[in-house]
């Protein structure tokens, strides 16, 4: 199954576009001659630079949306604007995630937990992606095949997890894919050709996993392009029956 509407005007959404992995789709989604347009949301403009210049760049093809998706009002804004321009998309990819910043790191033991650290671990992992879910829905109630993938990690495996610690992280992504199942069984009755997935992209080389790269064996450390590459082959061979489904950046199924 594709994603690609053939010989119809594709559109594709990419949240948290402004660096990284987001920025690293959106280019790809640029250079492919058979997406018609590319909305590409970003929540700092200090930050987005470079998708703004391929905004310039691309001025007929890439629209640059400002998204805090923590706020239900700038999510709403954002996809009526997408909705007053076209009526339909087929692909949504939402990279938003936070791990550490100044303020907030990695808990490695149970007396590092507080209660701000873990809202804001939830607010941004977790009930972001959900509140898209909901206000996309109706850009999705058409009759050609769609892919609403959102970036999890392997850390959200409850199964797979054996050693412990980062447990807002953990948790907050382990939320994610149980909105994201549960949001897929309730596309499924009205938006029938839509696919919602959650996808482990492996150690990627970006500010996120820039700290924490130290153990990571060379050949595990994948490029921007590279992961960006793997996704969307995974999104590209989604069957009938993946939605709510967890996969890694290989196409294996991940374990809940």
């Amino acid at each position: 199954m594709s994603y690609i509407a053939e010989n119809n005007p594709t559109n594709a959404l990419i949240v948290g576009a402004s660096q990284g992995i987001g920025l690293g789709f959106v280019k790809k989604l640029l250079a492919d001659g058979r997406i018609t347009k590319v909305y590409a949301a970003y929540r700092q403009p200090e930050s987005a630079g470079e998708l703004m210049a391929l905004a310039n760049q691309y001025p007929n093809k890439l629209t640059c949306l400002s998204l805090d998706i923590t706020e239900e009002s700038q999510i709403a804004a954002s996809v009526q604007r997408i909705a007053a321009e076209v009526n339909k998309l087929h692909l949504v990819i939402n990279c938003v995630g936070i791990l550490h910043d100044h303020t907030l790191q990695p808990e490695k033991s149970l007396k590092q937990i507080n209660a701000e650290n873990l809202l804001r671990y939830f607010q941004t992992n977790s009930i972001g992606a959900i509140l898209l879910a909901k206000h996309l829905l109706p850009l999705f109630r058409h009759s050609e095949n769609s892919v609403f993938a959102t970036i999890s990690a392997k850390l959200a495996s409850i199964g797979d997890n054996h050693i412990g610690g980062w447990y807002g992280y953990r948790a907050s992504k382990t939320a994610l894919n149980m909105f994201m199942r549960t949001a897929a069984i309730e596309y499924a009755r009205t938006c029938r050709k839509t696919l919602l997935v959650t996808l482990h992209p492996g150690t990627t080389d970006t500010r996120l996993s820039r700290p924490f790269q130290g153990n990571v064996p060379a050949e595990k450390l994948f490029s921007v392009e590279l992961t960006v590459t793997q996704l969307l082959s995974v999104i590209e061979h989604l069957q009938d029956g993946d939605s709510g489904e967890f996969f890694s950046w290989d196409g294996s199924k991940l374990p809940w």
